[in-house]
């Protein structure tokens, strides 16, 4: 990996220490050019005509994400965010009163407010499976849930937004295929970061984002559906014209394939951006990625360890790229304020995102500090040192 060149790739290396990727990834030059390449061809000769002379790119986008997490282009649906593609997903499994939604006491707060309204809603059941002493899902605690009570739907967070928890995704989805239920996975902070292979993992949607460690556009989505899912008829809850045809006057015919979930408006030259961030990622080779963040991680972990007041709070068998800390006597938003103030990226996480994690943990906020593998040593060294003297002077 060739650090200095894909740095120049990244203009923002130039202008910052970029370590708020878990938030939003600086977008390297092949991705910006894709997105104002666009909007300028929309601007001369109009939007949906645009839209018609780019259908060969806006194929390749499927294409691109699809070959990214292992998928078909017939199984992947663009949206607006990681949150609208789970409210996708969620919407299409006909959830009736009494049925269980199994999921596990890390997911995203996005999608534990979900559950909460079905349950207030339709009368669903709450489940959550417990965690292992080191962190974690128990993943044979969760096997005998679904096998005691066929919940509806499995949801997991492969990474939690708010630490470095990489979750077992896998051996839970070979205990929901065998047992035949459905099975949502939020990959949001793992596309990009880690490889993600939906074959494997077996699961029937995987919901994601473009401007994490994907490194593409802020308001661009995917949804990944299964040939299953598909193939049992599911849709979501609020279909439009892009995901079906109105036939008769009561009745329409949804697609055949995964852009049953799509809505018809799009920001084109987001999606073809988003396509692009996926090419860049491939072409820099997941296995790579993955173990750079790693590498930059180990470091600032360690760092972080060696500071007084600091409290790692990242648990579990296998840890990513997302680091998290508590600093006693310490605002963490105060200290994102001063640190942006010197040109360091990084982000604050509050109680509300992780309120099971967080109250286990007897914190009420975190600091969260994210490299990607554009970042180096250096930069690393560089924030551990200004975030010394910050706690040192008491600001």
């Amino acid at each position: 990996m060739d650090i200095q060149c894909l740095r120049a790739d990244t203009p923002g290396c130039q202008e910052r220490v970029h370590l708020n990727n878990a938030g939003s990834a600086l977008m390297p030059l092949p991705v910006v050019r894709a997105i104002q390449d666009h909007i300028a061809l929309e601007s001369r000769i109009g939007g949906y005509e645009a839209e018609q002379a780019r259908q060969d790119a806006v194929h390749a986008a499927y294409l691109a994400v699809a070959d990214l997490i292992g998928a078909k282009p017939a199984n992947i649906a663009f949206t607006e965010n990681a949150t609208a593609s789970y409210i996708q997903a969620l919407s299409s499994t006909r959830l009736e009163r009494g049925d269980v939604i199994l999921t596990t006491r890390n997911d995203y707060a996005s999608n534990q407010i979900q559950f909460l309204s079905l349950q207030a809603r339709v009368g669903v059941q709450i489940v959550r499976a417990p965690d292992r002493s080191d962190g974690g899902v128990d993943v044979q605690a969760m096997a005998a849930l679904i096998h005691r009570l066929r919940p509806r739907l499995v949801c997991v967070t492969h990474v939690p937004t708010n630490s470095g928890l990489v979750q077992d995704v896998q051996s839970i989805g070979s205990v929901c295929h065998d047992a035949g239920v459905l099975y949502l996975v939020d990959a949001c902070q793992s596309v990009g970061q880690l490889p993600v292979d939906v074959a494997a993992w077996r699961c029937d949607f995987l919901s994601a984002t473009a401007r994490k460690f994907l490194r593409g556009p802020r308001g661009s989505g995917f949804l990944y559906v299964s040939d299953r899912a598909l193939a049992m008829g599911l849709e979501p809850l609020y279909i439009d014209m892009r995901g079906a045809d109105w036939i008769a006057p009561d009745c329409y015919r949804v697609r055949a394939d995964a852009r049953r979930f799509e809505n018809w408006e799009f920001a084109w030259a987001l999606v073809l951006a988003t396509g692009e961030a996926a090419r860049y990622a491939s072409a820099v080779g997941i296995e790579l990625i993955q173990r750079r963040i790693a590498l930059l991680a180990a470091r600032l972990r360690a760092g972080l360890s060696d500071i007084a007041p600091v409290r790692l709070l990242d648990r579990g068998e296998a840890l990513c790229g997302i680091v998290s800390a508590a600093i006693a006597g310490h605002d963490p938003a105060e200290l994102v304020t001063a640190l942006r103030s010197r040109g360091i990226n990084t982000s604050a996480q509050r109680r509300e995102y992780a309120v099971i994690d967080y109250d286990d943990k007897q914190v009420t906020a975190a600091l969260r500090i994210s490299p990607h593998y554009y970042n180096t040593e250096e930069e690393i060294d560089l924030a551990l040192s200004t975030l010394r003297d910050l706690l040192r002077s008491g600001r």
